[in-house]
């Protein structure tokens, strides 16, 4: 029996190793919490479509969006950890979410598979072209002065677009109303509407918005102003110095992901980061790759552990009540 029992434990063990070590061998699934036409999706295709290329397999986009990020993320840590459904997030939806979310379901520190950071994107505040809105400043004094009569469309409780807000308010010493989305695509549309005033949200989404028309951004933050809108300003030439979002987008697995696994698709992604297509469209999106340093599932972890403490600290401040 005992012998039985060996031989069942080593060719399991075997049989795992080739899995991993053959890996993938049908279509993946990335997991995009949250709607279509937002920072997150159009990252994400990005990458998947690049890491296709190097796996040898299709990288299947797939949103999942719903209560901020939260559907999309509890779907995540429930699927199977063997590399064949994977997610693409940010520090809102990997790390935030602690903070926001009263009722989680999971933690990013210890039920994601971190892979790697692979972009960094700065946020802009931009105003409705109806709203009458042409800079930070005037915006500041009419929440000041109106409070709730200033609306701040948002992608969902939790997310970054989301926090946001939530931080500029504190830096400013005066809250308007937040209206919260299933996505940043929806509320892009409402902003080009006139139904919400004020979104936001990374460059990803912003500079075609910007370029286009249907938003007038009022600041960027970072310490310089992007390429691609040359005339806004950053939040401190525009008064408001101590805002400094710049949101990491990263691709995670369920925890337990095996080691051979989790580094096939690192290596996919650093083809992906080294290909010309995805560095030119980060350069179109004022997208910055991460430092070598902080790439990988080790620099990913940490930074999750960090976000975590700094967005519990600044919700406690803000006095925003988690959902």
């Amino acid at each position: 029996m005992w012998a039985r029992l060996g031989l069942g434990c080593l060719l399991a063990f075997f049989g795992h190793a080739a899995t991993a070590q053959d890996y993938p061998t049908r279509t993946v699934t990335m997991i995009v919490p949250s709607a279509p036409g937002g920072t997150l999706d159009a990252l994400g295709r990005l990458m998947a479509q690049a890491m296709a290329a190097d796996l040898g397999r299709s990288v299947v986009v797939e949103n999942v969006s719903g209560a901020g990020s939260l559907v999309g993320m509890q779907r995540l840590v429930r699927s199977e950890p063997d590399g064949y459904v994977i997610g693409f997030g940010n520090v809102g939806s990997m790390a935030a979410n602690v903070a926001t979310t009263r009722d989680l379901g999971f933690d990013p520190r210890t039920d994601l598979t971190p892979i790697s950071i692979v972009a960094n994107v700065p946020m802009v505040i931009a105003a409705s072209p109806r709203s009458g809105l042409r800079d930070l400043a005037t915006l500041v004094s009419r929440i000041r002065e109106r409070g709730d009569g200033v609306s701040f469309g948002t992608p969902g409780t939790g997310t970054t677009g989301h926090l946001a807000p939530a931080y500029l308010f504190t830096l400013i010493g005066s809250k308007a109303m937040l209206v919260p989305y299933r996505g940043a695509g929806p509320a892009m549309t409402d902003l080009a509407a006139g139904t919400v005033d004020v979104v936001i949200d990374q460059t990803v989404t912003m500079i075609p918005a910007h370029l286009g028309h249907t938003a007038v951004a009022l600041a960027v933050t970072g310490t310089r102003r992007v390429a691609q809108m040359p005339e806004v300003p950053t939040f401190a030439e525009a008064g408001v110095p101590g805002f400094d979002m710049v949101i990491w987008n990263a691709i995670a697995g369920p925890r337990d992901m095996p080691p051979a696994v989790a580094q096939r698709l690192l290596r996919s992604i650093e083809v992906a980061l080294a290909s010309a297509p995805v560095a030119a469209r980060f350069a179109d999106l004022a997208t910055d790759m991460p430092p070598v340093a902080e790439r990988g599932p080790e620099a990913m972890r940490r930074r999750i552990a960090a976000d975590v403490d700094r967005w519990i600290e600044v919700v406690r401040s803000s006095g925003m009540a988690a959902q």
